[in-house]
């Protein structure tokens, strides 16, 4: 018996090897061996993993060009640094803004020959070398569920009529008044307090980088500050309101978001990403995304904050290469140009596409706000600069603020005290 045991253990393990090999195990941590021929995919978002998989099958098949993709839910980083230093990197990496910033300059090929680089105004340059190829356009705000007021309300219900806390507020009385117990929803996750919600107040400013400096050498005093200010008076509205008021660290994202597709709740901050989520229940027809409403005159109640989002590099080491390289830049001119490409960005993956001549219509209500707001330019540029530990920190102190164990003034001292330990890192806009 233990004997069959052993050879049943043996025959898992190479059964999992061989699928490891094949680029099937969808959270593999270390990665490719390396390889002479084809091309190895690093992804970062982990909704799309399925399609990315599916694609990369498809693509091998068709052009007989070998992908495979990969998964890892370690920082992003501190997986690459790894792979970097096994001398097995990815032949292109799918990461975010700031690790482009971070490792581009000594492990990426300059694509400003590509033909996509002239299609796009997303893309990442440093100096004058083109770095990284935008994934696509994501922009947050607060979400809504259209049906679901209008039901109440009996009319139309206009995003553009509530641009002003004070007329959220008088919407959110409405609803509770017409039977809609809790309007509202919040996400705990600290990713959404901290590196979105609060990244805002960042944002929208003329100058991200002198307010950050402001708040790191002390000279500037959040509790004063009529953004902030603002900004949290409508985030107030939010969690006074919310279904979850009474437990909101213990609110499940997917329980939320559910609320909302179903018509339960009416509002959400979040962003067009958040549609993997909604669309796994029985949403209702119509809803959209609104910018954050603010009682100031600054214009910036009109617009959500957006930008690329996900950026593809290609390794510029000597353990890739050229003709992988070559392989590589076929495969991100087969996204952009191919109809087949195309159709796996907007279709498949449902996101907003970063490229101009990309005309194939957004399928989903949420990337459809997100484009309408994209091609009239109301999109505030995300902040990339804030240090890898911010969401984490900064979204702790920030639940704190949410499940009321903390006031305005203590979350302000919070944020002032983490950035007086920070000294923001040079960068190029």
């Amino acid at each position: 018996m233990k004997k069959n045991m052993k050879l049943i253990t043996l025959a898992v393990a190479f059964i999992m090897a061989l699928c490891f090999m094949s680029g099937c195990g969808e959270t593999s941590e270390d990665g490719p061996s390396g390889s002479s021929n084809g091309i190895t995919i690093f992804n970062s978002k982990m909704e799309i993993q399925d399609q990315m998989l599916e694609m990369a099958k498809r693509y091998t098949e068709e052009t007989g060009v070998p992908v495979e993709v990969y998964y890892s839910s370690d920082t992003v980083s501190a997986h690459l640094a790894t792979r970097y230093a096994s001398g097995n990197p990815y032949t292109l990496s799918m990461v975010d803004a700031k690790d482009v910033y971070a490792l581009a300059e000594e492990h990426a090929v300059d694509m400003s020959d590509q033909d996509w680089a002239k299609d796009t105004q997303y893309a990442i340059s440093i100096g004058d070398k083109v770095y990284a190829f935008p994934v696509c356009i994501e922009a947050r705000g607060i979400i809504y569920n259209k049906d679901a007021i209008e039901k109440i309300t009996g009319k139309e219900f206009k995003p553009e009529d509530y641009k002003t806390c004070k007329a959220f507020k008088g919407l959110i009385k409405e609803l509770k008044k017409g039977g809609m117990e809790s309007p509202t929803g919040v996400m705990k996750e600290d990713w959404s307090l901290a590196a979105h919600y609060l990244a805002q107040v960042y944002e929208e400013r003329d100058d991200p980088d002198a307010f950050v400096r402001g708040l790191s050498d002390g000279s500037i005093k959040l509790v004063k500050d009529k953004k902030f200010n603002a900004l949290m008076d409508t985030f107030d509205v939010l969690k006074n309101n919310s279904y979850s008021k009474g437990s909101a660290i213990s609110a499940e994202r997917e329980v939320t978001e559910q609320k909302l597709a179903e018509g339960e709740i009416a509002f959400l901050f979040g962003g067009n990403w958040d549609w993997s989520v909604i669309s796994a229940f029985d949403y209702t027809e119509n809803m959209g995304i609104m910018p954050i409403p603010q009682d100031l005159d600054d214009g910036m109640n009109e617009m959500l904050v957006g930008g690329g989002s996900k950026y593809i590099f290609l390794d510029s080491s000597a353990n890739t290469s050229e003709e992988q390289r070559q392989q590589a830049k076929d495969f991100l001119n087969w996204l952009v140009y191919s109809d087949e490409g195309q159709s796996f960005l907007v279709d498949d993956c449902a996101l907003v596409p970063a490229f101009s001549n990309i005309t194939k219509p957004v399928q989903d209500p949420l990337g459809k706000s997100v484009k309408a707001y994209a091609d009239k330019g109301a999109l505030i540029p995300n902040y990339n600069y804030c240090p890898d530990d911010h969401y984490a920190i900064l979204g702790a102190m920030f639940q704190k603020y949410l499940a009321n164990k903390s006031d305005r003034k203590g979350l302000a001292k919070d944020v002032e005290t983490y950035w007086k330990t920070k000294t923001l890192v040079p960068h190029e806009n």
